[in-house]
């Protein structure tokens, strides 16, 4: 049986005569990461800043377990902002002394050091921390209350992609000890990744939601093979109506072997071939009709 920890409905946020959010409804289940997925500019920050009690809606509402948002949340929930300050001159095990006083319940150090990796840079400056080694502590901070919900607001930005994935792994065990995660982000990998649910929202509105995978097998049936453009010759390419996107061309099929078995016969080197399923960047761009980070 699930548990409904969220509701959204209705929700709308307008500034000067724009609509930032523009009427949402979804509702989030216990134990799930929820991702918030668009471009910058779609109104994910300001949807999430809404939930967080941060900001009042222009109208619409949220509730938490059937309740709307009252004063106490913030002892109740975890944040990750998408920018946060930290302070100078404190090492890190000093900042979760200082974040610790904020609280009335917290974990014990022990355990956000284990949680978040923190152990290899426990004293050493806020100001000396990598970029990987930063968004590790912020976590930690988001988590030093022991929420039950934890808001992460485009946590990996500027992230290198081996951070990425090492601060993934950690998103995974937050999720394994049975919290809810509530993630925004414009990386679609990181969403099918991380997300058991996903909304997409573009200009404010919610455009399509579901699950990765449901969304996916919904909008493709085909798949993507890219061959160098200098491979093929280009009557082959006028003749099948293949697409060249640069210097590649790109074939879109449901029957890869038939496809494949097309190009040896017709005596086309595979030679740099690459085979790719449709994924949410795709969804996105197909929907839109413009590319994610634009």
């Amino acid at each position: 049986m699930t548990t409904t920890v969220i509701e959204v409905k209705e929700l709308t946020k307008i500034y000067n005569d724009v609509n930032a959010v523009d009427g949402i409804d979804f509702t989030i289940e216990k134990g799930q990461c929820f991702g918030l997925l668009g471009p910058n500019g779609a109104g994910k920050t300001t949807t999430i800043e809404i939930m967080e009690g941060i900001i009042q809606p222009s109208s619409g509402f949220v509730e938490y377990y059937g309740k709307p948002i009252h004063a106490d949340i913030s002892q109740q929930i975890g944040i990750q902002f998408q920018n946060t300050a930290l302070q100078d001159f404190l090492t890190v095990k000093e900042t979760l002394d200082l974040f610790t006083a904020f609280y009335q319940h917290t974990l014990s150090h022990e355990q956000l050091i284990e949680l978040c990796d923190l152990g290899d840079f426990l004293d050493r400056d806020n100001r000396l921390l990598s970029g990987g080694q930063r968004q590790r502590l912020l976590l930690a901070l988001a988590l030093i209350n022991d929420p039950e919900i934890v808001f992460l607001d485009e946590p990996t930005t500027g992230l290198d992609p081996q951070a990425r994935r090492n601060f993934w792994k950690l998103i995974k065990n937050i999720k394994a000890r049975n919290k809810t995660v509530v993630l925004t982000t414009h990386y679609m990998d990181e969403a099918e990744q991380l997300c058991d649910e996903v909304v997409i929202m573009d200009k404010g509105k919610i455009i399509e939601s579901g699950t990765p995978h449901h969304l996916l097998d919904k909008h493709f049936s085909d798949v993507f093979i890219y061959l160098p453009l200098v491979q093929v010759k280009a009557d082959l390419i006028e003749k099948h109506q293949w697409q060249v996107i640069g210097e590649r061309v790109e074939i879109t099929t449901t029957q890869v072997e038939s496809t494949l078995a097309l190009l040896m016969q017709e005596q086309v080197s595979l030679e740099g071939l690459h085979v790719k399923s449709a994924n949410l960047d795709d969804l996105f761009l197909k929907l839109t009709g413009h590319s994610l980070r634009e």
